[in-house]
C-alpha cells in the first residue's frame, strides 16, 4: 500500500474515526423497523388506491434505508464482531429485502477493489450502457440502439435495479457460492412468502399488485439513485493502469455535498471517497473523516471532487450521451486513455 494511503490513514486512526458505533448502529436499526412496521400497519388500516400509492412510495424509501444497513454490514462498519454484522447483512438482506447477503458482499468487494477500472468492475457491467465509445461501437441489435439513447434511457433504467438485485441473488444461491448455504435461501423464500401474501390476505390481487409495481418502481430508484452519481463519469482505469491506491480510489469517485437530507437518502454514500478509502469507517463518522481527507488531498495534491446532487446528473448524462455520439453520427471518437481523462 502506497506511503501517501499509509499517512492518511495514521492520521484518520489519530481521529480515532474507525472505531465502531454500535450504539448509533442500534437506533437506525430501530428506527428503520419501527418506520417498516408503521408502513405495514398503514396497509393493514387504509385501501384507497392514492393510499396505497403514497404508503408504496414511503415503503420503497423505507427499503432504500434497509439497504444501507445491508451495505453497512457487509463492510463490517456496524459491530466489532463479524458474526454480528453477518447477522444484522442476513437479516436486512435475505428477510427484509429479499436480496442475497453473500452475493451482495461479493459483487461490492469486487467494486471496492476496482473501482472503475474496465473489465473489473462489476458496476461497469450493464450489457445495455457503453461507458467508452468502443463499446458503444462493438453493439449490436436493440442493444445499440438502446445505447444509441442511453443517457435518456439512464434515469428510467434506475428503476429497475431492485429486480436485477433479486434475479441476480437466485443465481447466486443456486449456483451455492454462498457460504450460508442453508439460511440465506430459506430467509430469501420466507421474506418472498410474506411480501406477497400479506398485501393479498389484506388488499385482494389487484391493490396488491398495484402495491408492488410501486414499491418496487421506488425502491429500486431509491437504491441506485444512491449509487449512480458515486462513480459514473468519473476517471475510468483501462486494464493494466498501475495507479496507487489514494489515487484509484479518490480520482474515480464523486462526493455529492452533505446536509442532513442528502446524508439521509444517500445513507452517507454521498461521502464516496471517504467511503472507498475507509470502508470500515462507520457511517456517523464520515463527516468527519471528509474533512481529513480533503486536506490531506489537497497537500498532496491529488484531485478531489464534490458537487451537488443536480450536477452529478448533467455531468453522468452528458457523459453517457458523448460516449453514445459514434452510434447517432457514424464518427468514431478516441478512446481516453487513464492518462488523458
Amino acid at each position: 500500500m502506497d506511503s501517501q494511503y499509509r499517512e492518511l490513514k495514521r492520521r484518520v486512526l489519530a481521529a480515532d474515526l474507525l472505531t465502531k458505533q454500535p450504539h448509533h448502529a442500534l437506533r437506525v436499526i430501530i428506527r428503520n423497523l419501527l418506520l417498516l412496521t408503521g408502513s405495514i400497519v398503514l396497509f393493514a388500516l387504509f385501501h384507497a388506491p392514492w393510499a396505497l400509492v403514497l404508503n408504496a412510495v414511503m415503503l420503497g424509501v423505507i427499503f432504500g434505508q434497509l439497504a444501507y444497513i445491508l451495505h453497512d454490514a457487509g463492510h463490517r462498519q456496524l459491530f466489532n464482531g463479524s458474526r454480528q454484522n453477518a447477522l444484522a447483512g442476513l437479516i436486512h438482506g435475505n428477510l427484509l429485502l429479499g436480496v442475497s447477503y453473500g452475493w451482495w458482499v461479493m459483487k461490492h468487494n469486487d467494486h471496492h477493489a476496482n473501482p472503475n477500472q474496465l473489465d473489473a468492475d462489476p458496476e461497469l457491467d450493464i450489457p445495455i450502457i457503453a461507458y467508452t465509445p468502443a463499446q458503444a461501437l462493438a453493439s449490436r441489435g436493440l442493444t445499440r440502439w438502446l445505447m444509441r439513447y442511453q443517457a435518456f434511457w439512464f434515469v428510467p433504467l434506475l428503476c429497475l435495479a431492485a429486480p436485477i438485485w433479486y434475479y441476480s441473488s437466485v443465481l447466486f444461491m443456486l449456483r451455492r457460492q454462498t457460504r450460508y448455504r442453508w439460511s440465506e435461501p430459506i430467509l430469501f423464500l420466507i421474506h418472498w412468502a410474506i411480501y406477497l401474501a400479506v398485501p393479498l390476505y389484506f388488499l385482494g390481487p389487484w391493490a396488491t399488485l398495484l402495491m408492488v409495481v410501486v414499491h418496487q418502481l421506488v425502491t429500486s430508484f431509491a437504491l441506485a439513485s444512491s449509487f449512480a452519481p458515486n462513480h459514473k463519469g468519473m476517471l475510468l482505469i483501462e486494464p493494466g493502469t498501475d495507479l496507487e491506491f489514494l489515487q484509484a480510489q479518490v480520482l474515480t469517485a464523486r462526493n455529492i455535498r452533505g446536509n442532513p437530507v442528502t446524508d439521509f437518502w444517500y445513507g452517507g454514500l454521498n461521502y464516496q471517497i471517504e467511503h472507498h478509502l475507509f470502508p470500515t469507517m462507520p457511517r456517523p463518522n464520515l463527516r468527519a473523516g471528509q474533512a481529513i481527507v480533503k486536506a490531506y488531498c489537497a497537500e498532496c495534491r491529488v484531485p478531489y471532487y464534490e458537487t451537488s446532487i443536480p450536477q452529478s446528473y448533467r455531468e453522468i448524462l452528458g457523459y453517457l450521451h458523448t460516449v453514445s455520439a459514434p452510434l447517432r453520427t457514424r464518427a468514431s471518437l478516441p478512446i481516453l486513455t487513464t492518462e488523458e481523462r
